[in-house]
């Protein structure tokens, strides 16, 4: 038995772009190991939970992450390979100032 859903999913790298893919679900009668997306599938189609989370533990993840959401420190935009943003300063403003440790470029 073969059981197989299509998605898109995000291709690795800076670009927000999709490729097809797809998640199968194989029935190996004979007992040879499945692959975990293979007995998460199969424990779901036969009712053991073991391996999903809870409703209650879910709902207070989400109690904690929610109110943040929205929330995002603005980015910075910065040179690659120097000491960040002008805004990290405030960081140690309270402390003096950052410190090259090595030979700074």
């Amino acid at each position: 038995m073969v059981i197989a859903l299509g998605a898109l999913v995000k291709k690795p790298g800076e670009s927000a772009s999709a490729a097809r893919t797809e998640l199968s679900f194989l029935h190996h009668p004979g007992g040879d190991e499945m692959d975990a997306y293979e007995r998460l599938l199969g424990d779901a189609m036969e009712g053991d939970a073991t391996l999903f989370a809870r409703e209650d533990a879910v709902e207070t993840a989400w109690s904690i992450v929610e109110p943040i959401l929205g929330n995002a420190t603005p980015l910075s935009i910065y040179e690659p390979g120097s000491w960040g943003p002008a805004e990290a300063d405030r960081l140690t403003a309270e402390v003096g100032v950052w410190h090259c440790p090595a030979a700074c470029p």
